[in-house]
């Protein structure tokens, strides 16, 4: 009887395979990946699952606005005109005719807008609504706070920073509007939190984004002060709550 020949590689081989009965006994095999803190993770051959990595400022994926729908079926008194001095809005009806309640929640879902002309048009619409509103402004202030919500949501530095800009206009165009987002601190500075130390460093260099204000890092400083002058005497403690960093520019 002649002995069969084994080579190196099949002695190797065979010792990675898995004994008689291993796969009954659950030996042998690949472990399976399940969840953590669950009942699957405490049976034999499992392994768990790493925590997903945290990204607190990656984008969120863009969703259409309705302010962009409401723009395509011709539904707002307003064209948009171009003359030497660039583009510009033109009113098919006066602003203090305008409803606001109808309006003005609309053209803030717009903050979301990255494109031309819609990005344009919510601005400058929101701009002018907010200079002629007055006291019709403050019925307004429960339904502009989703929108707002979303926009700064979007983890985008471009509309977080358009966001902020018209919040403080927000804030300016009424001197009860101040007082009136307090109880809104808890939708809305969470994400601000997130942004207040992102600043560029740039040694000796020069930052332009001071200039044309689009630092993020600059700008929530300065939309949480000004929340804190207009917002009455509850103002700081609320938002020292949601932003444990901030320092109070009144009580210093």
């Amino acid at each position: 009887m002649v002995a069969e020949y084994v080579t190196g590689r099949q002695f190797r081989e065979g010792l990675r395979r898995p004994m008689p009965g291993a796969a009954a006994r659950g030996l042998g095999q690949r472990p399976r990946v399940v969840p953590a803190f669950t009942p699957q993770s405490r049976q034999r051959g499992t392994v768990v699952a790493p925590p997903k990595a945290s990204a607190p400022q990656r984008r969120a994926p863009d969703r259409p606005t309705a302010f962009r729908r409401f723009y395509a079926r011709g539904d707002y008194p307003l064209a948009l005109e171009f003359d030497t001095s660039g583009f510009k809005i033109a009113w098919k009806v006066e602003l203090e005719k305008l409803d606001y309640e109808h309006y003005l929640p609309l053209f803030f879902d717009g903050l979301r807008e990255t494109e031309h002309p819609f990005k344009f048009l919510a601005q400058r619409g929101i701009e002018d609504m907010l200079a002629h509103g007055g006291a019709r402004i403050l019925p307004v202030i429960p339904q502009l706070i989703i929108p707002v919500k979303n926009a700064l949501n979007t983890r985008s530095p471009e509309v977080i920073c358009t966001t902020l800009k018209v919040l403080q206009s927000l804030v300016l165009s009424h001197e009860v509007v101040g007082e009136l987002l307090v109880p809104y601190y808890r939708q809305i500075l969470p994400v601000l939190n997130v942004f207040k130390d992102r600043n560029v460093n740039l040694g000796d260099g020069i930052d332009y984004s001071q200039l044309k204000r689009e630092n993020v890092g600059d700008l929530v400083q300065e939309t949480l002060e000004l929340l804190e002058q207009h917002g009455g005497p509850e103002a700081f403690i609320n938002i020292k709550y949601m932003v444990p960093t901030y320092e109070s520019c009144v009580r210093n």
